[in-house]
């Protein structure tokens, strides 16, 4: 009897001691961005640099890159696949739409567990059924779903290990960003900015789920702290009531934070982006409206804000400011860089928030024709402002043209940065729109836009345009033109190389101080999620998730009507470099090496 029990302790114990083993941890997490092993987190890294020291690919070799293998999601299910993959000891964990996560062998792509969510009738996602990517802590994989809901499952076997709702999706709430781990916290945003929710940045212990703090986003809003019991104490008022917006507009104002955020450890900050005030049409909400269209700088310590930059007060044009801050060193301080949807990037000091730097980064911005480095204000062209509707017939305010569109000069696709080449990589678009304004009146799980629009073109022979930008001097050093709309993210790695796909089906690599495209395949369907690369049994591995969709096919206008011809589609595309001796099975002309 006495064996039998030391014996099942033992048991016990090293089972325990190989769970231990295998726990992700903050320390891993900061470290393995710089190490030549997985991949923890949205954005390759916290600051979201999306760079890898790996360099067993490069310039040199690139081209005799190949499938290793490839797998499909399944199902009626094959549109808008936005997802980053994460890779923990040889395993991948991806999400797909309709709130679905598989884990995969990552070297083979054997399925080793897949959880679907079940969703309820009448969510309400703004645009398309995605989902962008889960973080990883201790055992767990944790991921936000489309009803609102935050979900950890066990990395081994799937099962739920808590499961956490962040709001009411009959409100218009819904959850489609990749969270993030600071410190132990798993932070998450919200989504939902077009039905009038109110914006904020949540914290919980990413191993149980209860909540930390909670800090809205649009002034007026108050903030919490949370005990260990559950119990919520005030934290204070994000902002002044009725500083920035008038009457009772704030509290259904928007800033969401949809797009999710990044945490510099050294700063000890997160920094969210935020989205468009609600409703669209400004001339309702007289003011800047505070803190929409902004980057805020949160202490994830206590829930507060440290500071905010807003990059489009009082928008007008749903140039949502929710694209991700990365935080770099330039001249000897901190900084963060932002490529926004207005068409400016902007560089700001990641400790105080001080703008250093900001300037276009496409080709027509009408809107403003700059930004004044002392205010920090946009200097705006006024008759370029969607008119209202009260100054004329009160059905529909003056129409203007503006660029870019409201689908914005980037908008979900991230960014990279290389310390190497000290640029940022820069999935642009050239595009523009008509826009009016109308009169709207907010209710409870309906559209709150007030505005009407339609997408255009700018461009015969290109929309999106893959741009190396300098964030210290502004200059664009070079560029790859794309016809379609650009819609997935960019990679940048320690091989000299850029990566990011295309919405025509195609994988790319360029050369990073060049631009010249060095190789390419086509996966199938277009790509709008951002590549990834890891190292694995001493091979470097490349992955990207395939599948048209998102915004563009939804609220594209002449645009998606340009590029309706492109199919949906739904699988993981993993490559390396054969090693010597292996038959390549992909066929001929899958792969192929090619210049701008």
């Amino acid at each position: 009897m006495q064996l039998k029990l030391l014996n099942a302790l033992m048991a016990i114990g090293l089972a325990a001691a190989g769970s231990a083993g295998a726990q992700v941890t903050d320390k891993m997490i900061q470290s393995e961005a710089t190490a030549n092993g997985n991949v923890l987190t949205w954005g390759v890294n916290t600051q979201g640099q999306r760079y890898s020291p790996l360099k067993q690919v490069n310039t040199g070799t690139v081209s005799r890159l190949v499938p290793a293998w490839a797998f499909s999601f399944g199902g009626e299910k094959q549109r808008g696949q936005e997802a980053q993959p994460v890779i923990h000891k040889g395993k991948m964990f991806v999400t797909a739409s309709y709130s679905r996560i598989y884990a995969l062998d990552a070297t083979t792509g054997k399925k080793l567990w897949k959880y679907e969510h079940r969703l309820p009738e009448g969510i309400m996602p703004c645009c398309d059924v995605v989902n962008r990517g889960a973080a990883l802590y201790d055992n767990l994989v944790i991921f936000a779903t489309l009803d609102a809901q935050l979900v950890a499952l066990d990395q081994n076997t799937g099962d739920v290990a808590w499961k956490e709702k962040i709001d009411d999706y009959a409100a218009g709430y819904s959850a489609t960003a990749a969270p993030i781990i600071a410190n132990g916290l798993i932070l998450t945003g919200v989504s939902g900015g077009e039905f009038g929710i109110v914006g904020r940045v949540e914290a919980r212990d990413a191993k149980t789920g209860r909540m930390v703090w909670s800090r809205p986003t649009v002034e007026g809003h108050m903030g919490y702290t949370y005990d260990k019991d559950g119990n919520k104490q005030e934290a204070g008022i994000s902002g002044t009531v009725n500083n920035s917006w008038p009457g009772d507009l704030w509290k259904t104002g928007g800033a969401a934070t949809w797009l999710g955020g990044t945490f510099d450890a050294k700063t000890g900050l997160a920094y969210f982006g935020t989205g468009n005030p609600a409703p669209w049409n400004s001339h309702l909400r007289k003011g800047d409206n505070l803190f929409s269209c902004s980057t805020v700088a949160i202490d994830v310590k206590t829930g507060q804000i440290k500071w905010h930059y807003q990059n489009t007060p009082s928008d007008s044009w749903d140039f949502d400011g929710v694209n991700e801050f990365v935080t770099f060193d330039m001249d000897g301080r901190r900084v963060g860089g932002k490529a926004d949807r207005n068409g400016y990037f902007y560089v700001n000091d990641a400790t105080t928030g001080q703008l250093l730097n900001a300037f276009p980064f496409v080709r027509k911005t009408t809107w403003a024709d700059g930004i004044d480095l002392k205010t920090g204000r946009p200097n705006y062209v006024a008759e370029n402002r969607p008119g209202d509707p009260v100054a004329s017939d009160g059905k529909k305010g003056n129409s203007v043209f503006a660029a870019p569109g409201f689908l914005g000069g980037k908008n979900q696709m991230p960014m990279a940065y290389s310390p190497d080449t000290k640029m940022f990589y820069v999935p642009a678009n050239e595009w523009g729109m008509d826009i009016w304004n109308e009169p709207v009146a907010y209710k409870k799980g309906a559209a709150y836009l007030g505005s009407g629009f339609t997408i255009k073109p700018l461009n015969e022979d290109y929309i999106g345009a893959l741009r190396a930008v300098d964030p210290k001097t502004g200059k664009i050093a070079w560029e790859v033109k794309n016809g379609a709309p650009l819609w997935g993210g960019v990679l940048t790695t320690g091989g000299n190389l850029v990566f990011w796909g295309t919405p025509e089906g195609y994988l790319k690599a360029a050369d990073a101080k060049t631009g010249k495209v060095l190789w390419e395949f086509q996966t199938g369907s277009g790509v709008v999620a951002p590549p990834v690369t890891w190292q694995q049994g001493g091979e470097q591995y490349v992955s990207v998730v395939s599948g048209w969709g998102g915004a563009v096919p939804l609220w594209g206008g002449e645009v998606a009507k340009k590029v309706n011809l492109l199919e949906q589609g739904g699988m993981v595309w993993v490559f390396k470099i054969p090693s010597a001796g292996t038959t390549r099975t992909a066929r001929a002309g899958d792969v192929r090496t090619a210049s701008n």
